[in-house]
């Protein structure tokens, strides 16, 4: 893990192995960054939808018992949504360096899109 110290705040930057460690021992939230059609067509299992376009600080949940990590495709949004939310007064946020596409090289599990059928069904 990568961390950088902004004022007060400690923004990290994980990696897919880290994230998906934390998220099995129930540790974090992961909000996915993406559009909806993108969530839609494939995700992390349990994970909860905050699109760039809507994103409010305000409505982020409370970290008192987890901490939230962003992630999006690439990492280049959940950056930009991470920073957004130090500057909204968050102390501690992290993303997922690489993104959804990290995640997927890491071949860790996901909900994708069965083609023939258009249903959603898990991947590993």
């Amino acid at each position: 893990m990568k961390t950088e110290t902004i004022g007060d705040a400690t923004f990290e930057t994980w990696t897919a192995t880290e994230l998906a460690e934390a998220f099995d021992r129930n540790e974090v939230v992961v909000i996915d960054v993406r559009t909806p059609q993108e969530f839609m067509f494939e995700h992390i299992e349990g994970a909860l939808l905050m699109p760039l376009a809507f994103f409010n600080a305000a409505k982020l949940p409370g970290q008192s018992e987890k901490r939230i990590v962003f992630h999006c495709g690439s990492g280049v949004r959940s950056e930009r949504v991470s920073r957004a939310a130090i500057a909204a007064g968050f102390t501690r946020i992290a993303h997922l360096e690489g993104g959804f596409a990290a995640w997927k090289a890491a071949k860790l599990p996901y909900i994708g899109t069965n083609m023939a059928t258009g249903a959603p069904q898990p991947v590993s």
